[in-house]
């Protein structure tokens, strides 16, 4: 090993965590502790692209030899400068590509955010800007690029990309299925010796903080995903006193959140909580099923966040409720239709379907044509929305709070309690609580009431 050019032999014993024996000793041994910390002096510390030398908590995130890490937990632990450092760990590689995301490219752009921080670093080097693709080009040929996932959709524009390292800045405000999919594009050539990195760095709380936590947190010690967590203290270069007065301006939740990394606490809405919840594996089959439907239609566009299409299956039998499937996308009104009818065809026409009808006559006119359209040939109902959305959802909180309503396992599951559990105080949506309110008022009510249109029950064929 040759350390020159930023420190020397006896500085790097403050990166040594976790190897007990003198250096001299482990190259001896050629163990894989001190191989490990030769990559990691090699690709950060004596990196000329890397213009300080990181942390120990940082170090300790850059010299893991996994596939999958996540770092950070509190505010001010270092979270972006660590992630920028592992992005650019073998940007002397040729055949090296990485790529950050944030949520927005506003996110991204932000000053003093990824773009900028890496603007300072790189730009008296001799990397290139590319400002039309938002990229860096290195002499050897690697790139560095960033990437935002404003919407579901977009995690396609990634389709044919191919990248040794992704990470995520700020996790916990991304999908787990956005993160999930940007991993088929960690792939390298036969040979290469460039390993293939999925690096993240989040504080808790946001929409994912329940997939986050569970990835992480609690599968991680046995999936191979190691949590790095950092804090204020574990960051010398900040000013702790100030810092801390302005996380005192933040409500209790947020600040125990920023302040302490704290992924255990979370701030809930008033109608619903997460242990009230019984998650099942299965359902009885002789349950009373209807399915209730919250409409939107609009697709998500670069930074905008429309509201979602929601189609939530429920049981009841003998006072007790199951939430049996959610279905949940934002998609074109063509795209709305479909999914309808595709899901009303796997239900099976003997699931009566009940959709939210909107005011004045476009409520009218859309209910109307879904009838005679697109679920001809169903028991379909519309229902005037009437009341609040808070008071609709009283009928349904009752219940859970009492202990009578099960949650069928899904991969929604999660998405869906991240919701509930903030209505409506902190939900960014609310259209899951909608369908699941108006489901249950069908399933306790029956279906004698008169509504806009009668059930159309005749035909087999949509046209």
């Amino acid at each position: 090993m040759n350390i020159s050019s930023r420190t020397d032999l006896k500085s790097m014993q403050k990166y040594l965590d976790g190897i007990p024996l003198p250096m001299i000793k482990l190259a001896e041994k050629n163990s894989t502790e001190f191989n490990n910390f030769v990559t990691f002096v090699k690709t950060v510390v004596e990196n000329k692209y890397i213009p300080h030398d990181p942390t120990e908590k940082q170090a300790e995130f850059l010299k893991l030899n996994i596939k999958e890490s996540l770092y950070g937990g509190a505010a001010g632990g270092g979270k972006s400068d660590a992630l920028l450092m592992a992005a650019l760990q073998y940007v002397e590689v040729e055949e090296y590509a990485a790529i950050i995301f944030r949520r927005t490219y506003k996110d991204l752009s932000l000053p003093g955010a990824l773009m900028e921080r890496a603007h300072e670093w790189l730009d008296t080097t001799d990397a290139k800007w590319k400002e039309q693709d938002k990229t860096w080009i290195f002499p050897s040929g690697a790139t560095l690029t960033f990437g935002y996932l404003a919407t579901e959709s977009d995690k396609y524009n990634y389709q044919g990309s191919e990248y040794s390292f992704i990470g995520f800045d700020e996790l916990t405000q991304f999908e787990e299925s956005q993160y999930q999919y940007l991993f088929s594009r960690l792939r390298r050539l036969k040979g290469s010796t460039v390993p293939l990195r999925a690096r993240a760095a989040s504080n808790p709380g946001g929409r994912g903080h329940e997939w986050v936590k569970q990835r992480f947190l609690i599968e991680g010690p046995e999936s191979g995903r190691t949590f790095v967590p950092a804090t204020l203290e574990d960051n010398p270069h900040l000013d702790i006193q100030e810092y801390e007065q302005s996380l005192m301006e933040l409500d209790p939740v947020t600040r125990e959140q920023l302040r302490l990394g704290n992924w255990n606490v979370r701030p809930d809405g008033s109608k619903f909580k997460r242990h009230w919840f019984k998650v099942v594996e299965d359902y009885p089959k002789d349950l009373k099923i209807v399915r209730a439907w919250d409409l939107a239609g609009t697709e998500p566009k670069a930074g905008k966040s429309p509201d979602y299409t929601v189609g939530a299956l429920l049981g009841m039998k003998d006072g007790q409720f199951w939430i049996i499937d959610v279905r949940r996308d934002r998609l074109s009104p063509k795209g709305v239709e479909q999914l309808v009818y595709n899901t009303a065809m796997e239900d099976g026409r003997n699931v009566p379907i009940y959709m939210e009808q909107e005011p004045g006559s476009s409520g009218i006119h859309t209910i109307d044509y879904y009838a005679r359209h697109v679920l001809l040939g169903f028991a379909f109902y519309g229902v005037p929305s009437t009341g609040s959305k808070e008071l609709r959802a009283n009928p349904v909180s009752s219940a859970v709070e009492a202990g009578n309503v099960h949650i069928v396992r899904g991969p929604w599951l999660t998405i869906f309690l991240d919701e509930i559990t903030t209505f409506p105080q902190g939900c960014t949506n609310d259209d899951q609580t909608d369908a699941v309110s108006l489901a249950f008022s069908k399933l306790v009510e029956g279906t004698t009431r008169k509504y806009a249109v009668s059930p159309v029950i005749s035909g087999i064929r949509r046209k």
